[in-house]
Formats: C-alpha cells, structure tokens, sequence
C-alpha cells in the first residue's frame, strides 16, 4: 500500500502523491472498517438529514484504517511548531479529575500552547462528570450514546449530534447511564463583564449562514454576540468541494474530522485526513481543506472569537 505523511508541496507531482495515497487510504478504510453507522451526509438544496450519527470518530476500527503490523512506528499524527495532527492511533486516553468511569484523550491542551482543550469522553456505563475548575466554560458536543446534563433544576437528555454550551458560573453535571462519546471544549472565560447564558441545542436546528464567495454549508452552535469568547462551528463539504479562502488569520483552531475525508494544508503540508483525525492550528498558520471520496464530510470547529488581539490569551 502507498503511504506518505504530510509533505512539501514542490511540484505538481507532489500533489499527486497526496492525491492518490488518500485515495489508496480511503479503499483500505472502506475494506476494513465494518463497525459502526454509515454517516454519510445528505444534503438537498443546502438541507442535512436530521439524524447524524458519528460512531466512526471513537470507533475501534479508526485506528486499523492502516495495518500497522507490518509498519511498526508508523503513524500519520504529526507535530509541528504551528499546528499539530492528532490520529486515531497516536489517541492516549487515562483518568480525568472529575471523570468518573470515563476515560479522556486531550487532543488540545495548553501544553502545546492553546488557549483552549478540547478533548475526547469516552464514558462507560453509569459514568458522570461534574463542573470544570471555577472559571472555566465548556462546551458539549454527543458524539454517540445518550448523556443526561443536569443544571439547576434542569434535566435534560442529549443525543447524538446534540450539543451544550455552559458558561463558567452555571454548577452543572453529566451522566450517562448506557455509555456516551462525547467532545468537549473548554477555556478560562475571558471577556470582563460579559453574560453568557446557558446554550442548548442541535446542530440541524441551527440555521445555514451565508459564507459567499465560499460554497461550504456553515452552522454556529453559540450566539454571535459580545458575551461570547469563542464559538464552534459545523462546517459541510460536498465531494470536490473546498476553502476559498487560504486562510491566515490570529485566531486559533480545535478541529474533529466527524464525517468523510480529504486533504488538509496547514503551513507548507498537505495531510490526507479522515473522520477521527483532529487538528490543532496556532495563530497565522496557513490552512485550507479540500473534501475527497464519495462521501460528504463534516468537521467541527472551535474558534476563539470576541477578544481584543491586542490582548488576547
């Protein structure tokens, strides 16, 4: 099988190579993973289908997508001083404070320099988790299973492609009695003053905004408003389709591949990627996505938003 990681573009040859080992990958990933939903995405006249399911992101066979065997060492994660990849088969997961019967993988930390975490709940049966550190926002993305929040006097189940967004002065907990995948963002809130309120949804009830001259499907899971210092966005590609903007800008990213496959550019690589993958991008770093196969793909996005660049942490 042919393999190659993230690589300069030099030549028009190289993109071929990129171009075709994601092509030899996604027909391997296709033979071999049996588990889990088909999630592909459907989309008519700028619409999605309201069941997503994201079975692939924590699935098993993510990290069999390549027979590792007989290429002992090899993985496509990749470090770099402005961006990192994070792959299925280089994912640590361990204990969490405030975690119980959970396992977590940090795939975004502050010791990389991120003003954020973002990080991956694999929560068994009759698992929980309570509130974050005082002063400290959080969002919640289901990626399969079903969790219960709990705030004030609330209760409130969360299904698959649900989300919940709980500003740092809201006690809140989370229990899942039959086990639940779930993404979670958190930051240290930093707007002095600001009112954030309790944000309760589904990314099919959010509504499609205009991105012209792009022609990618955009949805934002938080209120654009000054109260909020971040929001995570949904972003849908159809095959062929891709970024118009080769985007460089101060504000960083969290990203997880939900759905899909294509070519990512971050700085002067170019990374063939899959659902599960998840990508870290630094301030001003070069970036730009091309979706590839059959299928649709989905990503979901955390960017830091609201916040003076001047002082910004």
């Amino acid at each position: 099988m042919t393999t190659c990681r993230g690589f300069s573009v030099r030549s028009l040859l190289s993109v071929f190579c990129a171009v075709r080992t994601i092509t030899v990958a996604i027909a391997v990933t296709l033979g071999t993973t049996g588990a889990g939903v088909d999630a592909a995405l459907l989309r008519v006249d700028g619409e999605l289908n309201e069941s997503q399911e994201y079975g692939e992101v924590l699935a098993s066979s993510r990290s069999q997508s390549i027979d590792f065997w007989d290429l002992p060492g090899f993985t496509r994660s990749h470090y770099a001083a402005d961006h990192a990849l994070v792959t299925p088969e280089s994912r640590v997961f361990a204990g969490l404070p405030g975690w119980t019967n959970a396992l977590t993988a940090h795939l975004v930390s502050r010791a990389k320099g991120a003003n954020f975490v973002m990080f991956l709940a694999d929560m068994q049966a009759n698992s929980s988790a309570t509130s974050p550190a005082a002063g400290t926002e959080r969002l919640i993305f289901i990626l399969d299973g079903v969790l219960e929040l709990n705030y004030d006097k609330h209760s409130i189940a969360l299904h698959s492609d649900d989300f919940a967004y709980l500003p740092a002065h809201v006690p809140h907990s989370l229990q899942s009695s039959l086990g639940a995948g779930v993404l979670v963002f958190e930051r240290a809130y930093g707007i002095q003053g600001g009112k954030p309120e309790v944000v309760i949804g589904s990314t099919s009830k959010q509504p499609v905004l205009d991105v012209s001259p792009e022609i990618f499907t955009l949805r934002k899971l938080l209120p654009q408003t000054g109260n909020y210092d971040f929001n995570v966005h949904i972003m849908d590609f159809r095959p062929g389709e891709y970024l118009y903007v080769k985007e460089v800008h101060y504000n960083q990213h969290g990203l997880l591949l939900l759905q899909g496959q294509g070519i990512y550019r971050l700085a002067d690589q170019w990374y063939p990627v899959q659902a599960g993958d998840a990508i870290w991008m630094a301030p001003y770093v070069v970036q730009w996505y091309a979706a590839l196969g059959q299928k649709s793909s989905r990503y979901i996005l955390y960017k830091d938003t609201t916040l003076d660049p001047l002082i910004a942490t």
